[in-house]
């Protein structure tokens, strides 16, 4: 279940959706599509962290809060869609500067997008907590919304024209 990146790229890579979960970068579905609230959630997340942080070196004792805590963020983890944005794999890449389409390789037929499109792209890689196995690994969503209800699916490998 891997995804390479590859055609007018200086670094063809591959990439591994079923990692994803475990990175930073990733978006919760339901708020990857609100540009506001997106800013606030990773403001809050990192707010959250910091007072875990204070809260283990002033009382230098792990209190069942934070255990409690861990169990809540593994359960959403295991039940929430996520997406990742796909410019920081673009830009490790190094695109060639001749480039202007990305072709989506899918099962039956490919999907031709402008480059620019793509830079403004997310992948879904997990729904409601499980990689995508029949229609994946990952589905191309448009970062303004415009395919929210109908993605770029069955996607296998991208080619940069």
């Amino acid at each position: 279940m891997i995804v390479p990146i590859k055609g007018k790229v200086k670094f063809p890579i591959t990439l591994d959706p079923t990692v994803w979960i475990f990175d930073d970068r990733k978006v919760e579905f339901e708020h990857a599509f609100v540009n506001e609230h997106v800013a606030m959630d990773e403001d809050e997340t990192l707010k959250q962290a910091s007072q875990r942080w204070e809260r283990e070196i002033s009382e230098q004792v792990k209190p069942p809060v934070n255990r409690s805590i861990k169990k809540y963020e593994r359960e959403k983890m295991l039940s929430s869609s996520y997406v990742i944005p796909l410019e920081d794999f673009l830009n490790h890449a190094e695109i060639s500067a001749s480039a202007t389409e990305a072709v989506l390789i899918r099962e039956l037929e490919n999907v031709t997008i402008p480059l620019e499109d793509l830079f403004n792209s997310y992948f879904l890689f997990s729904k409601d907590g499980k990689p995508l196995k029949t229609d994946g690994p990952v589905h191309l969503y448009y970062k303004d919304g415009s395919n929210k209800h109908d993605p770029i699916t069955h996607i296998k490998s991208v080619s940069i024209q």
